[in-house]
Parts: C-alpha cells; sequence; structure tokens
C-alpha cells in the first residue's frame, strides 16, 4: 500500500497509508494530515490514488507545493519522490513488495504513533499517561519515533537516539512542558522519570 512518511527537521512524526481513494494535506483540523503550520494553507493539496497511479494536486495554496524541489500544480508521483509543505517534508513510499508495516496506532485523548521498528537489543524506553481518560495506558516506545498528543490540537515527538531519548515539539501552539518548563523549537533530552503534560495530559517517561 502506498504511503506518506511525514517528518520536519529530519525527525519523522508520521506514517500516513494511502489507503482511501482521496487523502487531503492543509492546517485545517478536518484534513486527512494535519499539518500545524502557518505556510500551511487550510486545504493545502490532496493524494488522489486511482489504478495503478498516485498523483498530487495542489489546491491552489498560497505558498505552494513541492516534489523533489520543483513547485508542481498536479504531478503522478513515484517511489521514493519527497514532497515540501511548508517546513515540513514528507516522503512517498509505494514499494508494493516491501511494504510491511503496520498501520499506526492510537487511542483518545492520547494519540500514540509510532514509526521504524528497531532491533531486539536497542535502548527502549515506556511512556505512561496519568491523566485524562487514558490514564494507566502505557506505551512501550520500541520504535525509532513515537508521536504523542491530539492531531491538530499539539503533538510532540519521542525519538531514540543511540543511548538517549528526545523530545520535542512538532505542531500546536503550546508547546509540551518537561517538569513544568516549556520545550523549546529544539529536541530535549529525557531522563528516567520525567514528567510531560501536553494539551493539559499528562505521562512520565521511564527507561525499560
Amino acid at each position: 500500500m502506498p504511503k506518506l512518511i511525514v517528518s520536519i527537521d529530519g525527525v519523522v512524526i508520521k506514517e500516513v497509508h494511502l489507503a482511501k481513494e482521496r487523502t487531503t494535506l492543509g492546517r485545517r483540523p478536518y484534513n486527512d494530515v494535519v499539518i500545524d503550520n502557518l505556510a500551511v494553507s487550510g486545504e493545502h493539496a490532496a493524494v488522489q490514488v486511482t489504478e495503478g497511479e498516485v498523483v498530487l494536486e495542489d489546491l491552489d495554496s498560497t505558498n505552494g507545493t513541492f516534489v523533489n524541489g520543483k513547485a508542481i500544480r498536479r504531478q503522478a508521483l513515484q517511489h521514493g519522490d519527497t514532497i515540501e509543505v511548508g517546513k515540513y517534508k514528507i516522503q512517498f513510499l509505494h514499494d508494493a513488495e516491501g511494504d510491511r508495516s503496520r498501520p499506526l496506532m492510537a487511542a483518545a485523548p492520547v494519540a500514540m504513533s509510532s514509526t521504524e521498528r528497531t532491533s531486539g537489543h536497542e535502548l527502549a524506553g515506556t511512556i505512561r499517561v496519568l491523566s485524562g481518560a487514558a490514564a494507566g495506558r502505557e506505551l512501550p516506545l520500541t520504535k525509532v519515533v513515537t508521536t504523542v498528543g491530539k492531531p491538530g490540537v499539539a503533538v510532540a515527538a519521542i525519538t531514540r537516539r543511540q543511548q538517549a531519548f528526545v523530545v520535542a515539539h512538532v505542531e500546536g501552539e503550546a508547546h509540551p512542558l518537561l517538569n513544568g518548563t516549556a520545550i523549546g523549537n529544539e529536541p530535549v533530552p529525557l531522563h528516567h522519570g520525567d514528567l510531560i503534560e501536553l494539551a493539559g495530559t499528562q505521562m512520565q517517561f521511564f527507561h525499560t
């Protein structure tokens, strides 16, 4: 199944499987792929999946849609193409033989997703939700990137880097709080027992 890998500043934040005939991208929360950035239009672009072809179309966006560095209005996508929307880079993958990825997991009110499975002996950690309807839920951080938060409202990414985990702000006006202090624009290292607060939901990080 074709899919989109969305990243910003080199950090993968979400993986979207193109299971529908038409998938929209934009800043408004009703889009299939919500990109909360002022450079992105409310309804920015759409991906149309037809038999044997995947076509990207710019929806008269203010700042344009780019594929491999070139502005496009409508273009068929090829495996490995890089789409640029605002500050976000979106890689298109359509390797039917090798695509064995699983869909992202999600829970309300805290949506959690992971991409890129790690090997069995890598450093691992866990996020435990402390408040809200999902209180008590635990998410093992066994993959390279895990996103937490409410898409379209506030999202943070937790990334495994060799022997450490870092947390970074991804989207939303309110930045996550780490032990009561707002995270800036750069990734911040996580330590065992750290408290993260995002969109009113409290979580705790543990090494495992």
